[in-house]
């Protein structure tokens, strides 16, 4: 049997690197304060395999932002190490796409033209009929394909961040990150977009990893739950897997017995 020792040397040495699509390996944030440096992320270690949702949940100040913009190349790193798709973050990317709380679409481009952005740029040796079948499949996707020609600015809440979804798929990325992307909704919508995205993501299998600080939605969406301990100088705190087979039903989530362990054992957390 092969022992732990040589297990994390064969890991060191990259001969299991290719099963993730993420390794953050000793994270660190500083900050420089004139009351001398504020650490955000302190040896922050974690790895996500390819074609896995992980949310990562903790109290506010913890870092979850910090992290999730340094993965995305949009926060600098003070040390450690980023690797995506086995190649080391040293900036943003269209490799990772993020869709923020807020889409920050361009109210006066219809939806089309905002998710067609993002397409010309990635997709800029395609032909015009490749681009504008991407855009349109991935706007259909996320239930606008009756909308997609209306202006941004005339879109629901609700709507602009289904433009957002659509954005974000449409540059075909290899990490998808989430940054609270239903926080500024109404329940119902809410839960009809996180339907939409489980459905688009369960046919692109892309890696995800979504910050939230809802509990439930943790336990609808991800296959592991990374739990963030308290900031200053945060680190990974405890992980729990979701062992609930895909697709995910959202009321036999609730029927099942386990559902409410694995919320427990969340609330647990937070609270201590």
């Amino acid at each position: 049997m092969e022992t732990k020792e040589i297990k994390d040397t064969r890991e060191h040495n990259g001969l299991f690197r290719h099963e993730y699509m993420l390794d953050i390996s000793g994270l660190n944030k500083t900050y420089p304060t004139p009351n001398g440096d504020y650490v955000v992320l302190d040896d922050l270690d974690l790895k996500v395999k390819k074609e896995e949702f992980i949310s990562i949940i903790g109290h506010s100040g913890c870092g979850k932002s910090t992290l999730l913009t340094m993965i995305a190349g949009l926060n600098e790193i003070s040390k450690g190490t980023i690797i995506a798709g086995n190649k080391t973050v040293k900036g943003a990317g269209p490799d990772r796409a993020v869709i923020f709380q807020s889409p920050s679409l361009f109210p006066w481009m219809t939806a089309y033209e905002n998710v067609m952005i993002g397409v010309k740029q990635v997709f800029a040796h395609g032909s015009k009929k490749e681009r504008d079948d991407i855009v349109k499949y991935y706007l259909a996707k996320v239930g606008l394909e009756d909308s997609m020609f209306k202006k941004a600015k005339d879109l629901s809440q609700g709507m602009q961040q289904r433009v957002g979804i659509a954005r974000a798929f449409a540059l075909k990325p290899k990490v998808l990150l989430l940054d609270e992307p239903f926080g500024m909704l109404d329940s119902l919508t809410r839960g009809e977009l996180q339907d939409v995205l489980v459905e688009v993501w369960n046919q692109e299998k892309i890696t995800a990893v979504m910050i939230t600080h809802d509990v439930d939605e943790s336990i609808l969406l991800a296959d592991r739950v990374i739990m963030m301990t308290s900031g200053p100088r945060a680190k990974v705190g405890d992980i729990l897997e979701i062992d609930f087979e895909r697709p995910r039903d959202r009321a036999a989530l609730l029927d099942h017995p386990d559902y409410y362990k694995y919320r427990e054992h969340l609330i647990n957390f937070l609270e201590h």
